[in-house]
């Protein structure tokens, strides 16, 4: 989720691991292009990325993915139904072999609007924002399509299983009870907000397709156009609200969400009114009946799962300010980025 890094179009850097690991990975690319009937003795160039391997031809983008949860066809089934707004490039084919699934689409132009962002003028950054308000309001006007593998979600929140969607969040804020340097108070407070506030997320089972990762890395720009949304692997179906959960946190911590040869340049202060600009081109998005209650679960829903995958190795005094456990602990004093915001207040 982290340092996602723009894995799409830029060449990068080979990944460690030695001559051994990168040719049976440029093996696995040669078999996806044979496989889709295409020419596999092409020039083939590794691209950054954490979560897949990729690699670049003239005219094609190879993505495969090691793991056996088929993530990439959810992908493949996506494509062709995302508006044309989110400029989403062209599945060209889809399969899988033991060990891992391959997705190849088309290869389009830009660069990560996080990598252009710390040189674009101010008019060029509105003009941006704008346009990525009415991506959005496009693509939340689609409804998920039927048989999207469930790949888990960033949040512990689920919803079509007949109990309360922050059933897993309690569940989880029990289990972070038992981790070391996590403060058995700053669980119950937040397991107060929780139970408490709870009923403001109903309904939480809706149609709307969202695309759950909103991130500057993941929004193709070029030559003042968005050229495209990317990365849906967190795409489902989800109030819109909850996409102003990862859009919000990568607004006041721009520099955990984008990659390593960039993030001396990424300041959170060229961030700040982000928000604000894509409210008056979206407004809806933000004016959803207790909004700031909903974005406090979404939030907690997200760190939970964070502390829980990566348990904290020190106490809360001695862990940076955009460590997950010290969101948490601004959320439960209602002092957070989201409390900011929403004051009117520039985030921080």
């Amino acid at each position: 989720m982290f340092r996602n890094g723009a894995f799409f179009w830029h060449p990068g850097r080979m990944p460690s691991g030695g001559s051994t690991t990168t040719g049976l990975a440029l093996a696995r690319a040669k078999y996806a292009l044979d496989a889709a009937g295409l020419a596999s003795n092409v020039e083939l160039t590794r691209a950054q990325s954490v979560t897949n391997e990729v690699w670049l031809t003239p005219d094609h983008v190879v993505r495969v993915n090691r793991k056996a949860d088929h993530r990439l066809r959810r992908e493949a089934l996506l494509g062709p139904v995302l508006p044309a707004e989110v400029k989403y490039p062209k599945v060209v084919a889809y399969g899988a072999s033991s060990g891992f699934d391959w997705l190849i689409v088309g290869r389009s132009p830009g660069r990560p609007l996080s990598r252009c962002w710390p040189t674009m003028s101010e008019a060029q950054r509105r003009n941006a924002v704008r346009q990525l308000a009415g991506v959005l309001k496009s693509l939340h006007a689609t409804t998920a399509p039927d048989g999207l593998d469930d790949v888990g979600a960033p949040q512990l929140l689920e919803s079509g299983t007949g109990q309360s969607p922050v059933a897993p969040l309690l569940a989880g804020l029990q289990r972070a009870r038992t981790l070391p340097n996590v403060g058995a108070g700053l669980v119950d407070q937040l397991t107060e907000i929780v139970r408490t506030t709870q009923s403001v997320l109903e309904p939480f089972d809706v149609p709307t397709l969202i695309h759950g990762d909103l991130t500057f890395e993941n929004v193709l720009w070029d030559d003042d156009a968005i050229a495209g949304l990317i990365d849906f692997e967190w795409s489902r179906a989800a109030p819109p609200d909850l996409e102003l959960d990862v859009l919000l946190r990568f607004c006041a911590f721009p520099e955990l969400h984008v990659a390593d040869d960039y993030v001396d340049e990424t300041a959170a202060q060229n961030y700040r009114v982000v928000p604000h600009w894509i409210r008056e081109h979206y407004l809806d998005l933000f004016t959803t009946r207790y909004a700031l209650e909903r974005l406090r679960i979404y939030a907690i829903a997200f760190d939970v799962r964070q502390l829980l995958m990566s348990p904290p190795t020190a106490p809360l005094h001695d862990l940076p300010p955009s460590h997950e456990l010290q969101r948490l602990h601004r959320v439960a004093q209602h002092r957070s980025y989201l409390d900011n915001f929403a004051s009117g207040a520039e985030m921080i």
